[in-house]
């Protein structure tokens, strides 16, 4: 049984790079298949994943993918991913997360080959993101599932499926008796809560309950043991906090220009002026480096035309 202990420092699997190091180690099929069975509700039998590789450093991350993509016992398709940072939204509405979803869905979907195929022959997508904050307010529940729909909600097709699970939305889910959970939630819980030290029995009451769960506990607890990981871990975060720092400090002088200039109608443009000057400055500075455009992409929230064009 690998019990968490009461004092251990345990690195988050909340973060999207721990994440894909605990699902893609050698020894997490079980706990990879165990998740994906819970989220999609049906249980599958084998899983194989289609890209492992993960770099070792930050300054080294230049072809990094920090999603999960794999195909399931039956030819589906799925991708799972974490999001742990914010992606930057100048009006608030979380459009740039939505569409950046969509986007990557469906390309997933389309990126099945056709020829020798018939359109009803092609395997069903799934593209599943577990996130660490609120993407959707007007919602209450913590999972929400979208596919092709009419207005009247007939479905049209299941061939695309898209599954956000926002763990910011636990809260009722916590107060349950861990017997009464259910293993979507169980997971959700020990994703989102593994490393706060206040649910340290919790958690241990789920590891206890779900020989899945402990399977990724024992794997997290070697990872949290190895100094490079814990070195990574921190550079990535001191990179992310300089970057949302940076963001800030643009947005209040965006702010305080249009204030001073008295335009009240020209007090949210200055904003979004100011801010999408910010994105790209940090997105030519991280091209520069040679960081890879998919991390660019999710760290400022521009896309891949706006970064080909800087």
């Amino acid at each position: 049984m690998a019990k968490l202990l009461k004092d251990a420092d345990i690195l988050p699997p909340s973060d999207d790079h721990i994440f894909k190091t605990l699902l893609t180690h050698p020894d997490a099929e079980h706990v990879l298949v165990d998740i994906i069975s819970a989220v999609i509700e049906r249980t599958v039998i084998s899983v194989q994943i289609r890209n492992t590789e993960l770099p070792a450093t930050y300054t080294e991350e230049k072809a990094e993918r920090l999603d999960v993509n794999c195909v399931i016992d039956n030819g589906d398709q799925v991708n799972v991913e974490m999001h742990s940072s914010r992606i930057v939204e100048p009006v608030g509405n979380h459009k740039n997360f939505t569409n950046k979803y969509i986007y990557y869905g469906t390309d997933l979907h389309s990126s099945q080959t056709s020829k020798g195929k018939k359109y009803f022959e092609f395997a069903r997508t799934y593209q599943i993101t577990f996130c660490s904050y609120t993407v959707l307010p007007n919602r209450r529940d913590y999972v929400n599932r979208a596919a092709l729909r009419f207005p009247d909600g007939e479905l049209l097709s299941d061939q695309i499926n898209l599954i956000i699970v926002e763990m910011s939305k636990l809260g009722d889910v916590l107060k349950k008796p861990v017997e009464e959970l259910t293993s979507l939630e169980s997971w959700s819980i020990f994703l989102g809560y593994a490393p706060d030290k206040n649910y340290r029995d919790y958690i241990n009451h789920i590891i206890e309950s779900k020989k899945e769960v402990d399977m990724a506990a024992t794997l997290l607890q070697k990872i949290s043991k190895d100094e490079q990981a814990r070195a990574r871990y921190r550079s990535r975060k001191m990179f992310e906090t300089d970057i949302e720092s940076n963001l800030l400090t643009a947005v209040d002088n965006a702010k305080e220009e249009a204030w001073q200039g008295g335009r009240q109608e020209g007090r949210q443009e200055g904003w979004q002026v100011g801010i999408e000057e910010e994105r790209r400055k940090n997105a030519k500075a991280m091209k520069a480096e040679g960081i890879d455009v998919n991390t660019i992409i999710k760290i400022t929230g521009l896309t891949a035309d706006d970064i080909q064009k800087l």
